[in-house]
């Protein structure tokens, strides 16, 4: 694993590294559950989302970055796709407040190191990487702009 990984996203991969494979995915659900609503902003407006095409189940997201260079991530997905919303909802929780550098510095395989690899299935994952992979997207495209 190359790059830094932010104390947020530790203490969330320490979290799921300390519990066996059925709470891992018993705490990925508890992380669905607490995906936070899309603002006004965009849940009337979704075309400002992106979708990710590498999850199976429609997830979309939108990156700010702001005047003091704070990362504000916003996702959706359906509460039929836990899976993927727990993805979601750990990138959202995870990045929010961070720099646009310490984003960008995230490993690319911080998905793989949450302990899930036995207990989701490969799609599952790159849905997670493709998500971490679009948010620097747009990141550094935010920053160019």
């Amino acid at each position: 694993m190359t790059g830094v990984l932010p104390e947020s996203l530790v203490g969330i991969r320490e979290e799921f590294l300390a519990l066996d494979q059925q709470d891992r995915l018993m705490l990925l659900l508890e992380f669905a559950n607490d995906l936070p609503e899309l603002p006004s902003h965009y849940a009337e407006h979704p075309d400002l989302l992106e979708r990710v095409v590498e999850c199976q189940s429609p997830v979309y997201l939108f990156v700010e970055v702001d005047a003091d260079n704070a990362v504000h991530l916003f996702a959706t997905a359906p509460p039929e796709a836990p899976t993927t919303r727990g993805f979601a909802s750990i990138l959202v929780q995870g990045l929010e407040g961070l720099s646009a550098e310490e984003v960008l510095a995230i490993p690319a395989d911080f998905p793989q190191t949450l302990g899930l690899n036995e207990a989701v299935s490969p799609l599952r994952i790159r849905g997670m990487s493709g998500m971490l992979g679009r948010t620097k997207r747009q990141i550094r495209e935010r920053i160019a702009a």
